[in-house]
């Protein structure tokens, strides 16, 4: 039994406070969620904005008197990133404090301190005439723009991106995170803050506080003058749907490169209809090629020796899995002959009740290391925020042990593969 003292609240419509109670820390972890829409003429927008607003506040001008500032907090740190969750891009600002309990003076108030630092540094940003300063932009763009032009280099991630691209052709899930170098050249200070003024008025907020908690956060967050100054809102963020997906005829795509290694990425469709199937699909996926004593694993890789690496990873909120394979290029007609037989072999029902239970030993292990660190717990809350069906952990673990074989057998038979693809060399 987990116990995990998580209570949420409405602020405004729109935007929501989360609180973890948890004294399992030494530190207070405050995060930030801004979720809008995934759109290719806001990806690379949204993509910039953490890099921009990370530069300086209207307190604190620049990132080095943002260093000071942390390193007076007994050197707390703050980070910022980007997700793609579903049809969604989502902005994260983190900052981690010492928790005041264990700071040498009894009258500070970190927490307080950082929840409103945190917000300062999200809401109210260095402006210079009522616009971000030059200087900041230009240089996150080139950042960025390294980083676009930078995703080659992990071939493993490009091949799954571009797997991902085919799949989602003039989709919003096939955009690629950090937008694209051709948009950056219109992209400019004045432009970058009207949108940014939009999003924040428009986005859903989340706003996470997990530590030691006292009874005065909600307080804290209704009275903070960066929260007052929004208006309530109707998010505009897409909720996951449960979309029957069965693909009749596979892609195939093949693309060249100077790599020493093949990497194919194989995209399969989950046909499923109701959202408790996702549990199901969970355990499927953990045999299929999730573990180390998954079929892909032990035999494309152990009996075969075909790959460097044979694994399996379900995207819950768009319902796919994605199989990936590091191969000798010539290995590729008789790795792929391997894996599409592991797949009907799991349609035939031919793995074992013990595989079964080894699948839900793992996952509910992995469920109850949840709460050992404050990032993926915020994590887990944050994911349940986004999707229709909430659970805590508890009734997640429960959820996990009521798969039987049949029901795996029962998901096998609702997987199709979309799309094949394989990166080798020139």
């Amino acid at each position: 039994m987990i116990f995990v003292k998580y209570n949420q609240l409405d602020i405004k419509d729109g935007i929501k406070l989360h609180t973890i109670d948890t004294e399992k820390f030494k530190t207070n972890l405050i995060a930030v969620m801004l979720t809008t829409k995934l759109q290719k003429e806001n990806v690379t927008k949204n993509a910039l904005i953490p890099a921009v607003l990370r530069r300086g506040t209207s307190i604190l001008n620049t990132q080095e008197e943002i260093n000071k500032k942390l390193e007076e907090m007994y050197g707390a740190s703050l980070d910022c990133g980007l997700d793609k969750t579903g049809d969604n891009q989502v902005l994260k600002f983190y900052i981690e404090s010492v928790n005041d309990g264990f700071l040498p003076n009894d009258n500070e108030n970190m927490l307080k301190q950082s929840i409103e630092d945190i917000l300062q540094l999200v809401f109210n940003p260095y402006t210079e005439s009522n616009k971000f300063k030059k200087e900041y932009v230009e240089q996150e763009k080139e950042n960025l723009k390294q980083i676009i032009e930078g995703k080659i280099d992990n071939k493993a991630r490009y091949a799954l991106d571009r797997c991902i691209e085919e799949m989602y052709k003039n989709e919003p899930y096939g955009l690629y995170k950090y937008g694209y170098v051709d948009d950056l050249k219109n992209i400019n200070e004045e432009n970058l803050y009207e949108y940014y003024i939009n999003l924040i008025n428009n986005c859903k907020v989340d706003i996470f506080v997990s530590g030691i908690l006292d009874d005065n956060i909600e307080d804290i967050i209704r009275n903070n003058e960066n929260i007052n100054k929004l208006k309530e809102r109707k998010p505009e963020y897409v909720m996951p749907n449960i979309s029957g997906k069965k693909t009749d005829k596979e892609n195939s795509v093949q693309e060249q490169m100077d790599v020493n290694q093949g990497k194919l990425v194989i995209g399969l469709d989950l046909d499923l209809d109701n959202e408790d199937l996702k549990y199901d699909a969970m355990i499927y996926n953990s045999i299929l090629g999730g573990s180390a004593n998954s079929k892909l694993f032990q035999n494309v890789r152990e009996k075969a020796s075909l790959a460097y690496t044979a694994s399996s990873s379900y995207y819950r909120f768009k319902n796919n899995i994605f199989i990936n394979c590091g191969i000798e290029i010539a290995n590729y007609d008789k790795a792929l002959e391997i894996i599409k037989q592991q797949i009907e072999e799991m349609k035939s029902g031919n793995f074992t009740d013990e595989e079964v239970e080894n699948a839900k030993q793992g996952i509910v292990a992995s469920i109850k290391s949840i709460d050992d660190e404050q990032d993926t717990e915020i994590t887990y809350f944050f994911g349940q925020e986004l999707s229709k069906n909430k659970l805590d952990l508890n009734a997640y673990m429960e959820r996990i042990n009521k798969v039987n074989k049949q029901n795996v057998i029962d998901i096998a038979n609702r997987v199709s593969i979309n799309t094949i693809y394989f990166l080798k060399n020139i």
